[in-house]
């Protein structure tokens, strides 16, 4: 476990700021396996899971749908056979919160 998946979401409300140029460069770094998107103008972090079938893709799926309810953070999710992308951003800032590294960090402890 990491020290950004040790940490709890805080509540994200439309004028909290988003990450700095700074601690996006710190924060990157603490999940290196997340690629840094931008769609829309919305910077947003991707990370593709993979999977030996639809079966295994799908109890991930499951698993991280718990950890979003539990948080209250939800993700971008595309469950296919064999693998699954998740997407984090926070909707509210249109952007990058720390609430996204956490929450990357702890899906990808759902691996172990």
């Amino acid at each position: 476990m990491s020290e950004l998946s040790q940490m709890k979401c805080v509540s994200c409300h439309g004028d909290a700021p988003k990450v700095t140029d700074e601690e996006l460069a710190e924060l990157v770094r603490m999940v290196p396996d997340w690629c840094v998107e931008v769609r829309d103008g919305i910077m947003q972090l991707e990370r593709v899971f993979k999977f030996k079938n639809f079966k295994e893709a799908l109890a991930f799926t499951n698993k991280l749908g718990a950890l979003a309810e539990e948080d209250f953070h939800h993700p971008g999710i595309l469950t296919e056979w064999g693998k699954v992308t998740v997407t984090w951003w926070s909707h509210s800032i249109k952007g990058l919160h720390k609430n996204d590294f956490i929450m990357a960090a702890k899906t990808d402890d759902l691996l172990s």
